[in-house]
């Protein structure tokens, strides 16, 4: 017999036997290969591992068995030389691949010599700051706008990355010199939720901002022409499911107002109107027709609109009302009772 074939029955049977060996006998094997270290005195007790000193000591004897233990833990010493810094972390901040460098820049606290550098009131400066050019530092203040921002309207993540690639693309193409950077940064927050699909209404993009409605609409168009940018219209049920459930309307009433606004628009019985109008007249017409009533005092509060608004769209769609809700919704206000205006 030949090596090779002697080798391929040696690797065949052994094969099989651990095709065959269960977890049980894997883990006897394993404990049975790697070194235990204990006590010689006292094997039975269980050591003690003391990361400071790297050591594993015996709780009987004190005797120490084993050295050199690397601390898997958490770092929380300081290596600041300000006594009050309670920051214990060593590392910079995450990398950010929109600013230059990606921001992997490293703050040095000044030391006690003659050589640090204090402000007016003794209080320590970090030199690097100095280098920090005006570009990468009016991104740094509008990418916190467009988080602070997001947090106040409760928006994931993903929509302020996309805001600040937009005003990162706008920075880049210096198109829009003499607006003001929390303006841009308003728009491309808006822009941003109607691309992600999550329209909000500049109403809200304004309640969250400093800046005005109307400058937030010119930036708005000043930004779509120059980065030649396409944004789908929205619609009625873009916002129906939010009102309703900021009213705490049942889904039946989300349903019937939905098909509500849709048919009103397909019927143009509402010419000329805002989708966010609309939507807040069929809100207001499927509550008073079910049993969870609200006003349009509410409403417009929620929605952003001011109740004349409501009003007007709502006396265009109640002539064809009878037409407009669901075949299979129950009233519990017939539609001769709904009110007029």
């Amino acid at each position: 017999m030949s090596d090779a074939i002697r080798q391929y029955h040696i690797y065949s049977s052994r094969k099989k036997h651990f095709l065959h060996r269960t977890p049980e006998h894997c883990e006897k094997d394993m404990a049975r290969r790697m070194p235990t270290i204990s006590c010689p005195e006292h094997p039975d007790a269980p050591l003690v591992e003391d990361y400071h000193a790297g050591d594993m000591i015996c709780p009987e004897c004190g005797r120490v068995v084993g050295d050199r233990v690397v601390d898997v833990g958490t770092e929380w010493r300081t290596f600041s030389n300000e006594k009050s810094d309670k920051d214990p972390s060593r590392v910079g901040a995450s990398e950010n691949p929109l600013l230059d460098g990606g921001d992997l820049s490293t703050m040095i606290a000044s030391g006690p010599g003659s050589e640090s550098v204090t402000d007016e009131f003794g209080r320590p400066m970090y030199r690097n700051r100095r280098t920090l050019n005006s570009s990468d530092r009016a991104l740094i203040n509008a990418f916190r706008e467009i988080s602070q921002m997001a947090d106040r309207l409760n928006l994931p993540k993903v929509i302020a990355d996309r805001a600040n690639n937009l005003f990162k693309q706008v920075h880049e193409g210096k198109t829009l010199k003499g607006r003001s950077n929390d303006a841009i940064a308003s728009a491309c927050m808006y822009i941003a939720c109607r691309q992600e699909g999550v329209p909000r209404t500049f109403k809200e993009i304004c309640a969250v901002s400093k800046i005005s409605k109307k400058e937030i609409g010119r930036v708005f168009k000043l930004i779509l022409k120059n980065l030649e940018l396409n944004v789908e219209l929205i619609t009625t049920g873009d916002f129906m499911s939010r009102f309703c459930s900021h009213l705490n309307l049942p889904l039946t009433v989300q349903k019937a107002a939905t098909q509500i606004a849709k048919r009103a628009v397909e019927m143009d019985l509402v010419p000329g109107r805002s989708p966010i109008s609309i939507a807040a007249a069929a809100v207001y017409m499927a509550s008073q027709a079910s049993a969870d009533k609200k006003s349009q005092k509410d409403i417009g509060d929620v929605a952003g609109v001011a109740e004349v608004t409501i009003r007007q769209s709502y006396k265009l769609m109640y002539p064809k009302a009878h037409l407009l809700f669901p075949e299979d919704f129950k009233f519990a206000t017939p539609i001769e009772q709904l009110p007029a205006q």
